[in-house]
């Protein structure tokens, strides 16, 4: 399928999981950007000063998915219409959400997740073009991460359901010949965020005891420089995959051991180049109060041993937002870390946190969003992050049925843009909404 379909504004995804409890839905709501395992779904283009992004498109507004590309123009403050890359043919989940790559030719790479359906990857047929798209492969894989080094190809982390979700990579020099699957860990299943930097990718992930999502728990890190061929810890030693052992090297901390549950966020490096995770620990997997304290914390390698900080607490396990390590010094969470108007409804109101001494305190600097209609959820960071486009994300209603509009910000949050949800003409501009609280 060669796609150059476009849709007339910006509508993202609404989807519920149908998992109910007493306080409401295990996740639910605006989830056109989620998950936090699709990474990256932006990436900033200085050729040609625009930022790339997909997102998780509603058809007409409706519960059936499609994969949206689509670009912001730095230059002219315009948006396209958003292009149709893939029609998910009815399926409604945005576990199909897709991830996006930039290679050094500035041809733009989508690669489609499955959940227990075939994965699709897609190349625009133009450099910095989202026009049309070619399909490149279609293969099973969930959760796709891909990476692209410079002068050496595509390394694509993944996951598979072989019952359970383990983990997978492969490599490629040119997108379309691919290596076989190799599996990165297998301890009942995983859920992992990753990130590069140069040609070093960093990943961190957390394990299901049994194969029960419910208990997911653990803290695991691994990297590799040299694209998978060997992989190794936060200390520099090599470790051997798959990794099967829940108390092998990799382990960051033992949360299983505390009792709490672990969900992944997101991990960047900071100056020094030492790994940061943040995660969102748990009591519980139900919503509500059972599952107090949910604490957003920050998990740092010190090149001697992990440090652990307290940023603030949350309302839902699925709030979901991104960490910002600057050239500054400064280190910056954006997410939907205050209660929002369905209150123990996945997300909430979108909040900036800054810390300047590494992540060991953490100051709330400003209120992105308030007296909102619906809940803002998962909160992304583009690679390469312009200060005009700082972080995109959703809304929605989590306890019914609602439509869902796309918004970003920039770096300082003075500013929120939405996306138009219908547009007229091929280009709009996005309108700031009031956020000077």
């Amino acid at each position: 399928m060669n796609s150059s379909n476009k849709v007339n504004g910006y509508q993202g995804i609404w989807f519920t999981l149908g998992q109910f409890f007493e306080e409401g839905d295990k996740y639910s709501g605006g989830l056109g950007t989620y998950t936090a395992k699709h990474v990256p779904m932006a990436v900033y283009a200085p050729a040609v000063k625009k930022t790339f992004f997909v997102y998780g498109g509603a058809k007409e507004g409706q519960r059936h998915l499609l994969t949206m590309a689509s670009y912001y123009d730095h230059h002219h403050h315009l948006v396209p219409q958003p292009t149709i890359v893939h029609d998910k043919d009815g399926v409604d989940d945005p576990h199909d959400n897709s991830s996006i790559a930039l290679d050094e030719t500035g041809h733009i790479w989508i690669f489609v997740s499955g959940r227990g359906r075939p994965g699709f990857k897609y190349r625009s047929f133009e450099p910095y073009s989202i026009e049309r798209f070619e399909l490149v492969s279609e293969e099973e894989m969930t959760y796709p991460q891909p990476w692209w080094l410079e002068s050496k190809g595509i390394v694509h982390l993944f996951t598979k359901y072989t019952g359970v979700r383990e983990l997978y990579w492969n490599t490629s020099s040119d997108g379309k010949n691919w290596t076989e699957h190799r599996k990165l860990a297998g301890m009942g299943g995983h859920y992992q965020t990753s990130h590069r930097r140069g040609d070093r990718i960093i990943t961190a992930f957390n394990m299901h005891p049994e194969g029960k999502v419910d208990v997911r728990t653990n803290l695991y890190f691994v990297q590799t420089d040299d694209m998978g061929a060997i992989w190794r810890t936060a200390d520099g030693s090599p470790i051997g995959t798959p990794m099967t052992d829940p108390h092998c090297g990799a382990l960051v901390r033992d949360f299983q051991a505390e009792g709490r549950l672990v969900y992944m966020k997101d991990i960047d490096l900071d100056a020094n180049g030492n790994p940061v995770i943040l995660v969102v620990t748990s009591a519980s997997h139900k919503p509500g109060p059972t599952g107090e304290p949910r604490i957003w914390m920050i998990v740092h390698w010190t090149e001697r041993n992990w440090e652990f900080h307290q940023v603030t607490r949350s309302t839902h396990n699925y709030d979901m937002g991104s960490l910002y390590i600057e050239s500054s010094g400064t280190w910056r969470i954006i997410a939907p870390t205050e209660p929002g108007p369905q209150h123990w409804g996945t997300g909430g109101e979108m909040a900036i946190w800054t810390s300047n001494n590494h992540g060991k305190t953490w100051e709330k600097t400003k209120q992105l969003t308030k007296d909102s209609n619906f809940n803002h959820t998962y909160a992304r960071r583009p690679v390469n992050a312009h200060p005009d486009f700082y972080a995109f994300w959703a809304d929605g209603n989590p306890d019914e049925f609602s439509e869902s509009r796309l918004y970003f910000t920039n770096e300082v949050g003075d500013t929120i843009w939405i996306l138009p949800y219908v547009m007229t003409q091929d280009f709009a501009e996005p309108k700031p909404i009031d956020c000077h609280h």
